[in-house]
C-alpha cells in the first residue's frame, strides 16, 4: 500500500474523502439494486461452521463442477461438493497445491485476472480449457481481484454458473464516487442473469460507518441463476440460521439495515 492510499484511508475512516463522496441519492439506488431477493428454494450450508463454509440455496443437483479460485489452507467447502460427486477446479498462484489430495480436486498454480500468462490466467479461459458440460458453481475469494474478473469475463460463461458465491472486498470504497461507478457496474452485470439471495459480511474488519449508512469491508454474495428460482414468499432474514462468524472467536457483523430495510424505501 503507498503512503498517498495509507492517507487516504485514514481520512475515509473519518469520513472525509481526497476525491469526490458518492451522494445519497446514489448509495440508496445501490442499496436497492443489490437488495436480496427471495428465491423458492431452502437455504444449506456448505462446508464447515466458518471461514470456508457458505450459505447457498438447495440447488445442487445437476451441477458438474465447481471453480474455486483462491486457495486458503481448508476446503471444507470442497470436500462437501465432493461428497456430493461434483468434482471442483482450484488455482492460486501464492501456493503450490491444494490443500486436500482427492481425485475430485484439481489445482492450477495461476492467480485469476484478466490475462493468460505464466502466473494469471482468465476465467473465461479457465472454465472453457475444462470442457466441462452442464452448470457450474463458482466459490471466489480473490482478494480484491474479483472486480476486473467480473468485468472481463464474457455474459456467455456466467451464465454457466448456476450459483455464485463471491467475495467481495473493499466494499468501503463505495463512498469514494469514483470507486462507486465500478462497483456499481460489477453487480449490474451480475444482476442481469443472477438474483443475489444472501448476503453475509465477514468479521475479519470492522464495518465502516459514514453518515446514515454502515458498510462492512468484506461482504459474502450468494447468486443464484434466475431461470433456477421463482421469486419466493418466505421473508428474508439477516443473519440467517445458517450464517457463523469467518473469525469464531470474534463477534460476527449482522447485515446493516441500509442494505436490506432502508433499501425498500424508495
Amino acid at each position: 500500500m503507498t503512503i498517498l492510499s495509507t492517507i487516504r484511508n485514514e481520512f475515509a475512516r473519518r469520513g472525509v474523502y481526497l476525491s469526490k463522496v458518492t451522494q445519497d441519492d446514489d448509495l440508496m439506488a445501490f442499496f436497492r439494486l443489490v437488495r436480496p431477493t427471495a428465491v423458492d428454494k431452502p437455504f444449506i450450508r456448505i462446508g464447515g461452521d466458518f471461514d470456508g463454509g457458505y450459505v447457498a440455496p438447495d440447488d445442487l443437483e445437476g451441477i458438474e463442477a465447481c471453480f474455486s479460485p483462491g486457495v486458503s489452507d481448508v476446503a471444507t467447502f470442497e470436500n462437501a461438493l465432493a461428497a456430493r460427486g461434483i468434482r471442483s477446479f482450484l488455482a492460486d498462484y501464492s501456493v503450490e497445491q491444494a490443500p486436500i489430495s482427492d481425485r475430485m480436486i484439481s489445482f492450477q498454480k495461476k492467480f485469476l485476472g484478466v490475462s493468460d500468462d505464466e502466473t494469471f490466467m482468465r476465467l473465461e479461459t479457465w472454465v472453457r480449457n475444462n470442457s466441462v458440460d452442464g452448470d457450474l458453481i463458482l466459490q471466489m475469494d480473490i482478494e480484491g481481484a474479483e472486480y476486473e474478473v467480473i468485468l472481463d469475463t464474457p455474459r456467455d460463461v456466467l451464465h454457466r454458473f448456476r450459483i455464485l458465491i463471491i467475495e467481495f472486498h473493499g466494499m468501503e470504497r463505495l463512498f469514494d464516487r469514483e470507486s462507486f461507478g465500478t462497483i456499481r457496474q460489477v453487480f449490474k452485470k451480475l444482476l442481469e442473469s443472477h438474483y443475489i439471495c444472501h448476503i453475509h459480511p465477514n468479521n475479519a474488519d470492522p464495518a465502516w460507518s459514514v453518515r446514515n449508512f454502515t458498510v462492512p469491508r468484506t461482504l459474502e454474495f450468494t447468486f443464484l441463476r434466475r431461470d433456477r428460482s421463482a421469486v419466493g414468499m418466505q421473508p428474508l432474514s439477516f443473519p440467517h440460521a445458517l450464517d457463523m462468524p469467518n473469525i469464531p472467536d470474534k463477534k460476527d457483523i449482522v447485515l446493516p439495515e441500509c442494505w436490506h430495510k432502508a433499501a425498500l424505501e424508495e
